[in-house]
C-alpha cells in the first residue's frame, strides 16, 4: 500500500494500490481533499489543529501589517464558538478573478494553493505563501463568511458546508455571491467562521493559547495593536497586545522570574541577502538554553536553519573573543555550542521571501540560505557590541560564564567517565551499578518499559506485579533534588538522578544520544496524593530540563493509578476520579464498599498489575511540550526559586480536591 499525491488546478488525486487501474483512481473535487485528510494540511483533529484553523486566518491578518497596509487586528470568539478575525488593511480583492471568472474573494476560500502570495507585487514577506490557509479553514468549518471593506462599500459572502440527501458533505460551498450590504468608511476584512464539530475531537476554542498566540505577534511587531475578545459565559475577557520594545520586551517578559546576568537584553537588527534578522537575547544563572525562533511571523517551534544560523553565530562570536581577549588560550579549550548556550533566552525572527517550511503547519524552516544570513548578521553585530568599551562588564560576564560551564561539563565527564573505567575494571555490570533497578529480561527497546516508581514499598510490589520479559522498576528512595533549583554539578552528584541516567542509558548533556536510549516508555509512577504530585513534578522538571528530547519523541509518561475501588457483591470498580467515584456508586446503588487507596504501596501485586502496569487496562499520560515559551513559564514558576510566583498561581489555579489539578498546571 502506498500514496501517491498529483495536485493540479483544484483537484486532487488519490491512488492508494500498487496493482490499480481506472477504477482504482478517486478525485476529490474542490476542498473535498481536505475534508478527506484534515491531518495533512493542519497537522491534526485535536485542540491543535484546531486552533491551526485560527492560525491561519490570523497569520493572514498579520500579513498585511508586517508589509505596511495594517496596522490593527481584533480578534472575536463569540457565544456559539464561532470567531472574528478583523485587520484594518486594504481588504482581500472582490473584483472577478481574469482565468477563473468569480471574485477573487472567492478564488481565496475555495480553491486550494490560490493566494496573492506567490509574487511580490503585493506581499514582499509573508507567513502564508502555501496558498492553502483560507481555503483549508473554510473546508472544515460549518460555514465561514467574510466581509470586506474596501472603496467605501461593505462586501459579503456565505459559504456552507452543504449536506445533500444522501448524507454527502460539500465543503465550503459559496451560499451567497459577494453582495454589497451597505457604504462604510472601515477598511480592511473581516473573516468570521466555525469550525466542524463533525471533523475536530472539539470546538471549543482556548482562550488562554490564544493569549498567548496573540501576544508573541504583539511582541514580534513591534507597535501593532491587537485586541482579543471572549463573549462566551459569564465571564467574559478582553485583552489588549501591544509592546513598543519588540524582541526586547519579549526577553524580559520570558525572563520575569529569572535571575538575569545583565539588565537590558542584547539587540541585533540587520540584514543579508534580502533576508532582515532580528534576535534579542540575555543570560539567566539557570542551566538551560531557551531559544523561540519565528519566520515571517510564523513560530517555528521545531526550528529550523534560521535558529541553527543564530547559534553557530553565537559560538563563533563569544570563542572569537576569548580567544582574542585571552579568556581561552588554546583552541582545544573551544566553547561548545551547549557551553555558549547554558543560561541563554533568545528570540530569533526573520523575513524572507520564498519561505520554505516543513509541512503545511509550517514548525520548521528549510531555508538553507536563512543560515547564512542570521549567522553573518549575529557574527557581525554580535562582535561589534562585545568589543565595545562601554559593554566591557557584560563582555565578561558573558565570556566568564561560558567557560564556568565548560569547565563544569568537562569536569561531570571525566567523573562519568572514570566511574565506568572503573567498573569495567571490577566487573561490575550496569544492573549493579544502577544500585535496585530490576531490569526487564527481554533486549527489545522498541517495547521495554521503565517504572520510576516512588518508594521501596510501591517498587517491590511493582516488581512481583510487573510482566518480566519487557517491563523494569526502578524504585526511588525518597523525593530526588528539585532540578529546577540545583546547576548541573549537583544534580550529576545526586545519587537517584545517578541511578536514573545509567539506566535510560542515553547519556546527558553534550554526551546525549536519543538512539541509545533503553526503553521505548518511561513511566513515572507515584501515589495519588499531594506528595505524589510534588514526586511527578520534580521528575518531569528533571526529564525537561536535562532530556527534552526524551519527551519532544514521545516517550515519557506519567502512570495513574487508581483512587478508589468500589466493590458490591461480585462486582468491582476502580475509579480514578471522583466524578467517576461517583458514577460507580449512582449505579451500585446501596450496600456498596468503598476503598480509598492513599498510596502505590496499599494495593497487591495483582491489583496493581491490572489498575496500572497491565497496558491492556492501565491509564497513562504522555508528558508533551505543547508551547515551549508556556512550559518554560509554568516549570519556573512552579518549581523556582520566586515563591511569590508560586504562590499566586496555586491559588488562582489549583485545586487539590482535583484528581487533574496536577495535569492542568503542568
Amino acid at each position: 500500500m502506498y500514496r501517491l499525491f498529483h495536485v493540479k488546478h483544484n483537484r486532487k488525486v488519490i491512488i492508494m494500490s500498487n496493482n490499480y487501474t481506472a477504477d482504482n483512481i478517486v478525485v476529490l473535487e474542490g476542498l473535498e481533499a481536505v475534508r478527506k485528510r484534515p491531518a495533512m494540511y493542519i497537522g491534526s483533529t485535536s485542540s491543535r489543529g484546531l486552533h491551526h484553523l485560527l492560525t491561519e486566518i490570523v497569520d493572514n491578518a498579520v500579513d498585511e501589517a508586517i508589509n505596511g497596509y495594517a496596522d490593527a487586528i481584533e480578534i472575536t470568539i463569540n457565544e456559539d464558538n464561532s470567531v472574528n478575525v478583523y485587520d484594518n488593511g486594504r481588504g482581500m480583492p472582490v473584483d472577478i478573478h481574469p482565468k477563473l471568472k468569480i471574485p477573487a474573494v472567492q478564488v481565496i476560500f475555495t480553491v486550494l494553493h490560490a493566494g496573492g502570495k506567490f509574487d511580490y507585487t503585493n506581499y514582499s514577506y509573508s507567513g502564508g505563501l502555501h496558498g492553502v490557509g483560507a481555503s483549508v479553514v473554510n473546508a472544515l468549518s460549518r460555514w465561514l463568511e467574510v466581509r470586506v471593506y474596501r472603496d467605501g462599500k461593505e462586501y459579503c459572502q456565505r459559504y456552507e458546508s452543504v449536506t445533500d440527501k444522501k448524507g454527502n458533505i460539500t465543503s465550503g460551498k459559496p451560499v451567497t455571491g459577494i453582495e454589497v450590504v451597505g457604504n462604510t468608511r472601515k477598511k480592511g476584512t473581516m473573516v468570521t467562521f466555525l469550525p466542524d464539530d463533525r471533523v475536530f475531537d472539539s470546538v471549543k476554542f482556548d482562550y488562554e493559547l490564544i493569549a498567548k498566540r496573540i501576544r508573541d505577534i504583539a511582541y514580534l511587531n513591534s507597535g501593532l495593536m491587537i485586541k482579543l475578545c471572549d463573549k462566551r459565559g459569564d465571564e467574559k475577557k478582553e485583552e489588549e497586545f501591544c509592546y513598543k520594545g519588540g524582541l526586547s520586551d519579549y526577553v524580559k517578559y520570558i525572563n520575569t522570574d529569572k535571575n538575569v546576568l545583565f539588565k537590558e537584553p542584547i539587540y541585533i537588527s540587520g540584514e543579508k541577502n534580502n533576508i532582515k534578522v532580528e534576535a534579542a537575547f540575555q543570560y539567566n544563572d539557570t542551566n538551560t538554553d531557551l531559544v523561540y525562533s519565528y519566520a515571517n511571523n510564523i513560530n517555528t517551534a521545531e526550528g529550523g536553519t534560521h535558529e541553527t544560523g543564530f547559534r553557530s553565530g553565537l559560538t563563533r562570536t563569544i570563542n572569537d573573543f576569548a580567544y582574542r581577549f585571552t579568556y581561552l588560550k588554546d583552541k582545544k579549550e573551544a566553547l561548545t555550542g551547549s557551553d555558549v548556550r547554558e543560561g541563554l533566552t533568545a528570540v530569533v525572527s526573520i523575513k524572507m521571501r520564498d519561505i520554505q517550511f516543513e509541512g503545511q503547519t509550517k514548525e520548521k524552516l528549510n531555508n538553507t540560505e536563512a543560515r547564512t544570513a542570521v549567522e553573518a548578521v549575529i557574527l557581525d553585530h554580535f562582535t561589534k557590541y562585545m568589543e565595545d568599551p562601554q559593554n566591557d562588564e557584560i563582555a565578561k560576564k558573558i565570556t566568564e560564564k561560558c567557560i564556568k560551564t565548560a569547565q563544569i561539563r568537562k569536569a561531570i565527564s571525566n567523573a562519568a567517565t572514570k566511574l565506568r573505567e572503573g567498573a569495567k575494571q571490577k566487573g561490575i555490570e550496569n544492573s549493579v551499578l544502577v544500585g535496585k533497578l530490576a531490569n526487564c529480561s527481554g533486549n527489545n527497546k522498541a517495547i521495554n518499559e521503565l517504572f520510576i516508581v516512588e518508594g521501596n514499598s510501591a517498587g517491590g510490589t511493582a516488581k512481583l506485579a510487573r510482566q518480566r520479559e519487557f517491563q523494569a522498576i526502578l524504585p526511588l528512595r525518597g523525593k530526588p533534588l528539585n532540578a529546577e533549583k540545583t546547576n548541573f554539578e549537583q544534580v550529576m552528584k545526586n545519587e537517584e538522578y545517578k541511578t536514573i541516567i545509567y539506566s535510560i542509558g542515553t547519556g546527558v548533556g553534550d554526551k546525549f544520544d536519543i538512539s541509545k536510549l533503553n526503553y521505548d516508555k518511561i513511566i513515572i509512577l507515584s501515589d495519588a496524593d499531594q506528595d505524589g504530585a510534588h514526586i511527578r513534578a520534580i521528575l518531569v522538571t528533571f526529564f525537561y530540563r536535562y532530556f527534552p528530547d526524551i519527551i519532544r519523541e514521545g516517550h515519557l509518561y506519567i502512570g495513574l493509578s487508581p483512587l478508589y475501588k468500589i466493590t458490591k457483591g461480585d462486582k468491582m470498580y476502580y475509579a480514578y476520579t471522583d466524578e467517576e467515584l461517583k458514577m460507580a456508586t449512582d449505579e451500585f446503588g446501596k450496600n456498596y464498599t468503598i476503598q480509598r487507596y492513599k498510596g502505590l504501596g496499599e494495593m497487591n501485586p495483582d491489583q496493581l498489575r491490572e489498575t496500572t502496569l497491565d497496558p491492556e487496562k492501565r491509564r497513562m499520560i504522555m508528558v508533551q511540550i505543547g508551547d515551549a515559551a508556556e512550559a518554560e513559564e509554568k516549570i519556573e514558576i512552579l518549581m523556582g526559586d520566586k515563591a511569590e510566583s508560586r504562590h499566586d498561581y496555586i491559588t488562582k489555579y489549583a485545586n487539590f480536591n482535583k484528581r487533574d489539578a496536577y495535569e492542568d498546571m503542568i
